[in-house]
């Protein structure tokens, strides 16, 4: 008899959250993995698609398939209590997971999903669920929560903790062979799918220090061009109309992958509409990639900058300067990109604050004509700027890696207001264009 499993995408607890091309990428390709040897099935938290999604909330859904989640105010964790916001549970209602589980006379596995390290709460809740209803179950956790807090993760409950993408423990449990080869994920087991994700790469060349990619030894390396457009004839086929690309450098290396990648998206006329939330290296954006993947539909492009001060960049991996940035804009904007969807992301409450030259930086990238999105820094235990911030959080808490929190905590939240307003200032200038 195959064994049952539900796969589950859990609810988050934060102060803000926003879908912004979520998806449980590695749950759904490990979901592949196990498609033909188990019973298999998925509830998740996230999906704005599902019947009982809030039809208020789903008409505000943009044309780039992004929107607000379901979220209800709770009381926030004693450790936010100088933290000036409120908190909120994300996600569809509780009683939906409880109904399935009930629904289900018998569960081998429930495999959990986690992302960022403070969102653990949502993962708890799962948890205790579970435990409630199937308590023989054998419960695994995965991904960058388990990978990077794997004792604190152990302690809510698991059965099983996944570090990395070492999924030997979990067949060794099933008692089944890792399939060889390449396998779709499991997006075929959403009722409805009209956003999706893919990664033509895996890993990153750079080491950037607040970033954990660096530090998870992944070596970077090209998918094979057939399987990535595999992937992507299988979204398109289920009804993705815009898809987001999860690269962490997407722009390195272009002619293994993304260049043949692009070139028959154009010739197959694809109707969909690309998207890179994961930050492009304005370095590598020529004049030729731009025009290229304008082509093929690629509709918003977000540049990482972080600042123009060569000072923070020494130190913090020199990811990009004024002059790459400059040279990216315009390659966008001779090729025909709508300048409106180009953003510079800015980091907000890093700990070398005073080298960024924040201000100085968000009003250069809007001189450009792009908008600017602050991207609150969130300490991650291991990296060197997250160790840097020991004396200021508890990094063994990973409440404390909360990026809303952490720049209150560390600048005021009188600063944090004031860059804020000065963010949206700024778009509304260059709106106003």
């Amino acid at each position: 008899m195959k064994p049952t499993i539900l796969l589950v995408n859990p609810p988050i607890y934060d102060f803000t959250a926003y879908d912004f091309w979520l998806k449980p990428y590695g749950l759904l390709r490990v979901g592949g993995l196990l498609r033909d040897h188990t019973d298999l099935y998925l509830f998740d938290y996230m999906d704005r698609n599902q019947p009982d999604f809030d039809r208020t909330l789903a008409a505000k859904t943009t044309q780039w398939g992004c929107g607000p989640y379901i979220k209800t105010k709770i009381r926030k964790p004693e450790i936010f209590s100088k933290i000036p916001r409120f908190f909120y549970r994300f996600g569809r209602k509780n009683e939906m997971f409880r109904n399935v589980l009930h629904s289900k006379k018998h569960l081998d596995f429930v495999c959990i999903q986690t992302s960022l390290t403070y969102w653990y709460p949502g993962v708890k809740e799962v948890i205790d669920d579970v435990r409630r209803i199937h308590p023989r179950a054998t419960i695994v956790l995965g991904g960058f929560y388990a990978t990077c807090c794997p004792s604190h993760a152990a302690a809510l409950g698991a059965d099983l903790v996944i570090r990395d993408s070492a999924l030997s423990p979990l067949f060794e449990r099933l008692q089944l062979p890792i399939p060889q080869g390449f396998t779709l994920p499991a997006w075929d087991l959403y009722p409805a799918l009209s956003t999706g994700v893919i990664k033509l790469t895996q890993g990153c060349p750079f080491g950037c220090s607040y970033c954990y990619v660096p530090q998870s030894k992944v070596a970077f390396a090209t998918r094979p061009v057939e399987e990535c457009l595999e992937e992507l004839d299988f979204l398109v086929g289920l009804g993705c109309t815009n898809i987001a690309f999860y690269d962490d450098a997407l722009l390195y290396r272009p002619h293994e992958v993304l260049f043949p990648f692009l070139e028959a998206a154009i010739q197959r006329q694809y109707p969909v509409h690309f998207h890179t939330p994961n930050a492009l290296h304005a370095r590598f954006l020529t004049s030729e990639i731009a025009q290229l993947m304008i082509k093929a539909g690629v509709k918003t492009f977000y540049l990482g900058f972080e600042s123009r001060s060569a000072t923070f960049h020494g130190p913090s991996g020199g990811k990009v300067v004024s002059d790459d940035l400059v040279a990216a804009v315009e390659h966008l904007r001779r090729a025909g990109a709508d300048m409106n969807c180009v953003t510079a992301y800015e980091m907000l409450g890093h700990p070398r604050f005073a080298a960024q030259q924040l201000e100085g930086s968000m009003r250069f990238a809007a001189q450009l004509g792009i908008r600017v999105m602050l991207s609150d820094f969130s300490p991650i235990p291991g990296t060197p700027d997250g160790e840097l911030c020991r004396g200021i959080v508890d990094l063994d808490e990973p409440l404390s890696h909360n990026k809303t929190a952490f720049p209150i905590l560390f600048l005021g939240s009188e600063t944090v207001s004031y860059y804020k307003d000065l963010c949206r200032e700024l778009n509304r200038t260059v709106r106003a264009k």
